[in-house]
């Protein structure tokens, strides 16, 4: 165990040494970051900045602190999703590596905000968000920050819609790096990783047999993309829903049926929401749906559900498991509700394998990087990753896999850079 002391508010410090093993085992799956680390340690790309960071507190994301820390920043972290929260990763990170960690796993609502201010009063100069609560709060009630913050960085598509919108409102105070955005983050992370980690999820909450269920997507994104995949290949009948016809037409052409909610809402048997929107699934759709039926929300919001409108619905409720609330409606029919709505892969599974978000994580560092070398040249607006960062992540990623790729001769670079050649 270390000895550093820092401020914290995690359960229990006691529970570090199972966190020092956890982290461990979660590194060994994480070559990526492994690399970045003994670069950042060597070269220093972060000395002295501060970073205020509100990310899932999981293994994989302890990888990440580690990884900037080593690179010379000062960190303070606190939860985005408190149902994920691994709390002997929260004491161990406090414990053993000297960072100042703010997460309790399902804490409060207030708790929730108070440690998101407790990010706030680090007056980062680097912003990590997983929703935008971090550059929400500095713009809403801690404006004092703005000048100080170099950049922010956003993992989630529901974030960079809000801070889009503030940026075509002209009220973003400083510049933001779309880490979702990222090619190596949408291929790994939203199809690979969400699409198992929330199977995994529904699995764990219900137990419920795949094969043979009618599985109905919101969203045909790469998160939606990634599900459907996995879902059809465990046998069960997708249906998507979409309001974009080129992503409509793209789950068409992949084999899956399309139709509208109302149409999809007494067919399904599971309804998963994908979309980042609010209130995807409405109180009509409820109304239409079969007896038994187990809806769950893939994306950062709950809001993707109208839960008042459920509820209002409800005669009565119970919880005949962890994670599993039942409605029971005035005819009889009962839907059930996964982990509240909130994210189901993070809230009732393991949240991503650790060999995604090492990808995914990855260029959260590199981003990271970036920002502080480019600060001076970048503007108030909302930027999506540099194709090179991508391209090193994913070369570094080859490399651990031991994959070697082709590179282009001088008459190749010479016949793409030319105009004057014919084909």
């Amino acid at each position: 165990m270390g000895s550093i002391e820092v401020a914290h508010e995690v359960k229990d410090l006691s529970l570090a040494p199972a966190g020092v093993q956890r982290i461990a085992s979660a590194d060994r799956e994480m070559p990526v970051l492994r690399r970045l680390r003994e670069e950042f340690a060597r070269s220093l790309p972060l000395q002295g900045i501060r970073i205020g960071a509100c990310l899932p507190v999981t293994a994989e994301t302890a990888a990440l602190m580690r990884t900037l820390k080593a690179g010379g920043a000062d960190i303070v972290l606190c939860a985005a999703n408190p149902q994920a929260t691994q709390d002997d990763v929260a004491a161990a990170l406090v414990a053993e590596h000297g960072i100042s960690v703010y997460a309790v796993k399902d804490e409060s609502e207030d708790a929730y905000f108070r440690h998101v201010m407790a990010v706030a009063d680090h007056r980062p100069q680097l912003t990590m968000d997983d929703g935008a609560d971090v550059i929400g709060v500095i713009h809403a009630s801690r404006r004092e920050l703005i000048d100080s913050v170099i950049a922010g960085t956003e993992q989630t598509t529901a974030g960079v819609i809000r801070l889009r919108s503030m940026e075509d409102d002209g009220v973003l105070g400083f510049p933001v790096i779309a880490v979702s955005e990222a090619q190596t983050r949408q291929l790994f992370d939203n199809r690979y990783g969400t699409g198992q980690s929330s199977l995994d999820g529904i699995l764990r909450a219900t137990g419920v047999l795949l094969a043979g269920a009618t599985f109905v997507i919101a969203g045909y994104g790469w998160c939606g993309r990634g599900l459907a995949e996995r879902a059809r290949g465990m046998g069960a009948h997708v249906i998507v829903l979409e309001v974009d016809p080129l992503r409509a037409l793209q789950a068409v052409m992949d084999g899956f049926r399309v139709m509208t909610a109302e149409e999809a809402a007494s067919e399904g048997t599971i309804f998963c929401t994908a979309t980042s929107s609010k209130h995807v699934l409405r109180g009509e759709h409820f109304d239409a749906m079969r007896d038994g039926a187990i809806i769950a929300n893939v994306g950062n919001f709950n809001l993707e559900l109208d839960l008042p409108a459920l509820r209002e619905r409800a005669v009565r409720t119970s919880e005949p498991r962890s994670l599993v609330e039942c409605f029971e409606l005035a005819d009889g029919r009962v839907i059930t509700l996964l982990a509240g709505g909130q994210t189901i892969g993070l809230a009732a599974g393991p949240g991503l394998p650790a060999a995604v978000a090492d990808v995914c994580l990855a260029s959260q560092a590199l981003v990271a990087e970036y920002a502080v070398r480019n600060a001076a040249s970048l503007e108030n607006r909302v930027y999506g990753v540099p194709r090179e960062l991508d391209a090193e992540i994913a070369r570094l990623k080859l490399a651990t896999l031991g994959v070697a790729i082709d590179v282009l001769s001088t008459e190749q670079e010479r016949f793409r850079a030319s105009w004057s050649e014919t084909t």
